[in-house]
């Protein structure tokens, strides 16, 4: 057994996968495999980076007080990783999602799993990713895996709940036995566009949730944008063809509470930092790293629009972050603004709107 190896689990089977991504959420996911007795081909582009965390076994960048145990093998070379793995995990940035599956689609096989990490929406077209993976890997068999998923908390090993969404039983199975263990819940879905929208949504409102407590908003505050903002991308996403129940899941609910009130959520910083007078382009400057809600914010405000659904919270964070209007006049208008049912789909359609 190579050094750095761990066992598998009793009576478990040993997977090699593929781990496409050396940001913190890839780093995370390989660590969690690596300790789980699998193989991990672990893709990232820069050759320096591989090399450090070979070496090392630190991807300090990302990860930098945390050590990656078990047979995780650093490479650049996607095409022989996937070549290599039974199962992908794709934890690429959404803006490079397609573009990087399309340049290695060869190196996918018939019947392959491919799952998507990757909270985030492509601005063409308003796609999910595994939208993307459908098209561009139609051979494959695809998933998604979201959740309340810090990634600074997976690596220290704290109790952590997921939720695998797929259409293929088998999928689902297969995720599960990959990635649970003592501190990693995995939970199945079969919603696979909820799911992924949830995660892709719940970004936006973490970053509200930033710009509240830099303003030092009370509990009351918290409770209440945290609670609309359910309301709000429920009733969106429920327009676009998802279940409401997901939304009550961990996927929904629970994805959104962790990222609405944990310093540890990118989003969640980049808002507070605007709070307290950074410009955009300086939060994320100094940020170092992708929030993926930035972007969503623009693609979902204008996709509410163009199709009627009612986003007051996108709309108002829409207009401090891009438009420059002034955080406490925007909080002023959605306090004035219509008072509308407590929770969506229980009063009569008229009354909600």
């Amino acid at each position: 057994m190579p050094e750095n190896t761990t066992p598998p689990k009793d009576g478990a089977k040993s997977y090699d996968v593929a781990v496409l991504g050396g940001g913190s959420f890839g780093t995370a996911m390989a660590k969690v495999l690596g300790e789980n007795g699998h193989t991990v081909h672990f893709w990232m582009r820069d050759e320096a980076q591989a090399e450090e965390v070979r070496r090392t076994r630190v991807n300090k960048r990302y990860m930098p007080d945390v050590t990656i145990e078990g047979d995780v093998q650093p490479t650049t070379d996607l095409a022989e990783a996937v070549a290599r793995a039974e199962v992908v995990l794709v934890a690429i940035p959404s803006k490079a999602f397609r573009s990087v599956i399309r340049e290695n689609a060869d190196a996918f096989r018939e019947g392959q799993i491919v799952v998507s990490l990757t909270k985030g929406i492509e601005e063409h077209g308003f796609k999910l990713m595994s939208e993307i993976l459908m098209e561009e890997l139609p051979r494959c068999r695809s998933g998604v895996l979201s959740g309340p998923n810090l990634a600074a908390e997976i690596v220290n090993r704290e109790l952590t709940a997921t939720v695998i969404a797929a259409k293929d039983p088998e999928v689902r199975r297969t995720v599960q036995d990959l990635l649970g263990c003592e501190y990693f819940r995995v939970y199945a879905n079969v919603d696979v566009y909820g799911v992924e929208l949830a995660g892709a949504l719940k970004n936006i409102y973490a970053i509200v949730a930033g710009l509240a407590s830099a303003l030092e908003m009370g509990e009351n505050a918290r409770a209440m944008l945290i609670t609309r903002g359910l309301a709000e991308m429920s009733r969106f996403a429920v327009s676009l063809g998802a279940n409401p129940m997901t939304f009550m899941g961990l996927a929904g609910v629970g994805d959104l509470i962790a990222t609405c009130t944990s310093n540890k959520s990118r989003n969640y910083r980049i808002g507070y930092a605007v709070g307290k007078g950074k410009q955009l382009d300086e939060a994320v400057k100094e940020l170092g790293q992708v929030a993926e809600g930035i972007y969503t914010l623009k693609l979902v405000r204008e996709k509410s629009e163009s199709i009627g659904i009612y986003m007051p919270l996108v709309r108002g964070l829409y207009e401090i972050l891009y438009n420059g209007a002034s955080i406490n006049a925007v909080i002023s208008s959605l306090m004035m603004a219509v008072q509308n049912s407590d929770v969506e789909f229980i009063l009569p359609r008229t009354i909600t709107q």
